[in-house]
C-alpha cells in the first residue's frame, strides 16, 4: 500500500488539435475568431508541475481571404481574395490557473494560457490586376502564439481542451500583400516589379480555434 510519495511524476501528453482557422490581414474579413478552413495537429506535452508544462505542436491548414466578407467597403470594392496553404510549428509554455494534478484520481479541470514562438511555411505571391499569382517560392512566418483555453480530465488517461489562439506574425506576406523582392520570371507582361498594397504598417495575424484531445503516458510517482 502506497502512503507516501518519494518522488514526483514525470507525466507526458500526445494528442490531436482539431478545429478551423481564420487569417487577419490586408484581404478579407477582419473579424478576429471566425473559423473559415479546417485546421489539424498533432501535439506533445511534458508536464513539469502541476501548474506549467512545456508543449509542442504542428498544425495543417489553408489560410484564405476575402474581400466580399469584409465590412469595409473599400475591401468590397476591391474585391480581392487569396489562399494560401501553410504547416506551422510551435513550442513553448502553458500555464494554468489551477493545480491540474496527473496524479490524482479526481476529476481535473482548469483555466490555462500558452505561449512561445511560432513558425508557419508559407507559399509566396502577389497580386496583379486582382488575381493572384504564386512567386513559385515559399517563406517562414515567424510569430508569437497567445492562446486562452479550459481543460478537463474525461478518464484517467485523456485530457480534452477548448481553445483559442492568435498567432502574430512578424510578417505581411502571407496574403501575398507584400510581394519578395523578386518576382518570378519568364512570365509574360509581368511588370519588373510589384506595388505592395494594404497597411504596411500592420503584419498578418491569423487564430487558430478548435479542440485538442491528449492520452497521458509517463512515470508515476513512486512511494515507499
Amino acid at each position: 500500500m502506497c502512503f507516501i510519495p518519494n518522488s514526483q511524476a514525470q507525466l507526458y501528453e500526445a494528442g490531436v488539435f482539431l478545429g478551423g482557422s481564420n487569417f487577419i490581414g490586408d484581404i478579407g474579413s477582419t473579424t478576429y475568431i471566425s473559423p473559415q478552413k479546417p485546421a489539424l495537429g498533432l501535439m506533445l506535452k511534458w508536464n513539469r508541475s502541476k501548474r506549467h508544462s512545456f508543449r509542442g505542436s504542428i498544425i495543417f491548414t489553408d489560410l484564405v481571404g476575402f474581400d466580399e466578407d469584409s465590412s469595409d467597403p473599400r475591401r468590397i470594392e476591391r474585391d480581392y481574395d487569396f489562399k494560401n496553404s501553410i504547416v506551422e510549428f510551435s513550442a513553448g509554455m502553458e500555464f494554468t490557473f489551477l493545480d491540474f494534478d496527473l496524479d490524482s484520481t479526481d476529476p481535473q479541470m482548469t483555466p490555462y494560457l500558452y505561449t512561445g514562438i511560432s513558425t508557419a511555411k508559407h507559399n509566396n505571391s502577389f497580386f496583379r490586376n486582382g488575381i493572384q499569382i504564386s512567386e513559385n517560392t515559399s517563406s517562414w512566418a515567424i510569430g508569437i502564439p497567445m492562446v486562452a483555453g479550459f481543460k478537463t480530465t474525461i478518464s484517467d488517461v485523456f485530457i480534452l481542451a477548448a481553445e483559442i489562439g492568435v498567432r502574430y506574425t512578424f510578417s505581411d506576406e502571407i496574403d501575398g500583400s507584400v510581394p519578395g523582392k523578386f518576382t518570378p520570371s519568364g512570365v509574360p507582361g509581368e511588370p519588373s516589379s510589384i506595388v505592395p498594397f494594404g497597411n504596411l504598417n500592420s503584419n498578418d495575424w491569423y487564430v487558430f480555434s478548435g479542440i485538442t484531445l491528449t492520452y497521458t503516458f509517463g512515470q508515476k510517482p513512486c512511494c515507499y
